[in-house]
């Protein structure tokens, strides 16, 4: 299980790459920025299943931890205005911070997995993402408004 799960982490992260590459050839705007987090809110429907619930403790810091890893995307996600209009930067220090958070979650799973069971263990990594993406995107889309501004 903890193989298969990485393996999915990995093409994930490869995905979210290639995305990243081809949204920088396309100019953005703000439903781009801010939809993807409102869509991800509704995995916290999972919730609603008992097996799926965490101690407020577990909550605060899977979203400290979230935040943490946000701090290192926000830094390598910048804006550029082409032709009137906005594009997002490409910055091959993405790249590696995403295959670097990679790595640590991968790290922090080997070390709880055999702690916390399997449903716990995908609702703290579901919250750490989470919290990760809401003041990456939050960021994002503060830097789309300065840029637009100017």
């Amino acid at each position: 299980m903890f193989w298969g799960s990485t393996l999915v982490a990995l093409m994930m992260g490869l995905i979210a790459s290639f995305v990243r590459v081809k949204a920088s050839a396309r100019p953005t705007n703000a439903k781009k920025i801010l939809i993807p987090p409102l869509a991800m809110s509704t995995g916290m429907l999972q919730f609603l299943v008992p097996a799926f619930r965490l101690t407020w403790l577990e909550v605060g810091e899977a979203l400290i931890v979230g935040l943490i890893f946000s701090v290192f995307l926000i830094k390598t996600s910048n804006f550029e205005k082409r032709d009137g209009e906005v594009y997002l930067s490409r910055s091959k220090a993405f790249f590696i911070v995403v295959f670097v958070l990679l790595a640590i979650r991968t790290v922090m799973k080997a070390f709880i997995g055999d702690e916390v069971n399997i449903f716990a263990t995908g609702g703290l990594f579901y919250l750490i993402a989470w919290g990760m993406i809401v003041p990456w995107r939050i960021a994002m889309y503060q830097k789309y408004k300065q840029i637009v501004a100017s």
